[in-house]
């Protein structure tokens, strides 16, 4: 006879499983979700009225179900439910709110952020995350994805390449109890990695990998649905993997990495160092790091030679990231997100080249590359899926909140 604590685990459980599948498959019958769960009809009836109760679900309508019969369809109250996602990227803070479906309400970009005012950008998001939180009562938690290593038990993050002053800052002591509502904080990439799991209908496989190529490089990989952290959190730092052993020097003491060669700040740099953008935009040392790749993307696409040079060059070393990451991880499926995703087929035919000519073929036909195509910045999306995934596993919880 189970305790009345284990009693309640294994009830909010089911109750989980419940609202996961309606967050995956949509309107459906007690019959389907009694079918795909593995639990009586009994069982599910019971636990759709107490999730109906709690104002999780719904009934709507009716959904045929077997030999043509209809029933009641049952379905997710995305609406009812908001999150606040923020987004850290060095120089870039986002602030979005979304439903727990994924769907985009709002999306503030703050003033890129200068290494000396990082105290003054934290006061100004926790005064917008409270003025969200005062103006729409539906918002149950907040979720934070900040760049890598970030070494989950201290709270902080062990290296930022080109904003040190990020290291300096706990967001566990700033923002855990900042605000009336829980606060979830992931790294960036794998914060990506559960976005697309829970909001990407193209992702069919428990075992993904989401390849962060921003203003750093950054990894998350899905391993049958849970998260590789390693032992302090700092797994999976593709970014820091060494591609040239007599390479360039990287902040994080390593010289070679990845990022040094394929981040947005690297690309950035390349601009800078030469002429190739020069008549068009005379200011590209002052762009920030995602328009200056903007300005990139665009030149190539109108002709411009050099900057096709330049961007195959770069998303050749994207694809030494993926040798890597198949070698190690063997998803199957590797998404490519953030800025330099935007160079589009470009960027995904070289890296396709690339992992012809250096993967086992049995190993590479198995493996999908997608560029992301969620509506917003994996990222900023996935700090919001790091808060909707704590109501999909606990949503009775939130219920009681709200």
């Amino acid at each position: 006879m189970p305790s009345e604590g284990s009693y309640q685990s294994l009830s909010e459980l089911h109750r989980s499983r419940v609202v996961e599948y309606l967050h995956r498959n949509g309107v459906s019958s007690r019959a389907d979700i009694s079918q795909a769960l593995g639990l009586t009809p009994a069982a599910i009836t019971k636990i759709s009225a107490k999730l109906i109760e709690l104002g999780i679900i719904s009934e709507t309508g009716t959904v045929e179900g077997k030999r043509n019969r209809r029933a009641l369809g049952l379905t997710l109250n995305n609406s009812k439910y908001r999150v606040i996602g923020v987004k850290f990227a060095r120089s870039l803070v986002q602030i979005g709110v979304f439903d727990i479906s994924g769907l985009q309400h709002s999306l503030l970009d703050l003033p890129p952020v200068k290494d000396a005012h990082i105290s003054d950008t934290i006061s100004e998001i926790k005064r917008i995350i409270r003025d969200l939180l005062r103006n729409d009562p539906n918002i149950i938690a907040v979720g934070m994805s900040v760049p890598g290593p970030y070494l989950r038990h201290d709270g902080r993050i062990a290296v930022v390449t080109s904003m040190p002053g990020w290291t300096d800052i706990s967001y566990a002591d700033e923002f855990e109890n900042a605000f009336p509502v829980p606060t979830f904080i992931e790294h960036d990439a794998r914060s990506g990695a559960l976005a697309e799991s829970l909001f990407d209908p193209r992702i069919t496989s428990d075992t993904i990998a989401y390849y962060l190529v921003g203003e750093g490089v950054g990894l998350g990989v899905m391993d049958h649905e849970q998260l590789v952290n390693g032992d302090r959190g700092a797994a999976t730092e593709i970014g820091h993997i060494s591609i040239d052993i007599n390479g360039r020097p990287c902040k994080c003491g390593n010289v070679g990495c990845l990022e040094c060669y394929c981040s947005a700040v690297a690309v950035h740099q390349e601009l800078i160092d030469s002429d190739i953008l020069a008549q068009d935009h005379p200011d590209i040392a002052s762009m920030t790091h995602r328009d200056a790749c903007n300005a990139l993307f665009a030149a190539s696409n109108a002709g411009n030679a050099r900057a096709t040079e330049l961007l195959r060059n770069i998303s050749r070393y994207v694809g030494y990231g993926c040798v890597n990451i198949i070698n190690a991880y063997n998803p199957r499926q590797i998404i490519i997100g953030d800025i330099m995703a935007q160079a589009g087929d470009i960027l995904l035919t070289t890296v396709q080249k690339v992992l012809r000519e250096r993967i086992v073929p049995e190993i590479l036909n198995s493996t999908e590359i997608l560029l992301s195509t969620l509506t917003s910045d994996p990222a900023i999306t996935g700090a919001a899926a790091t808060a909707a995934n704590q109501f999909l596993r606990y949503p009775s919880l939130f219920a009681r909140n709200t």
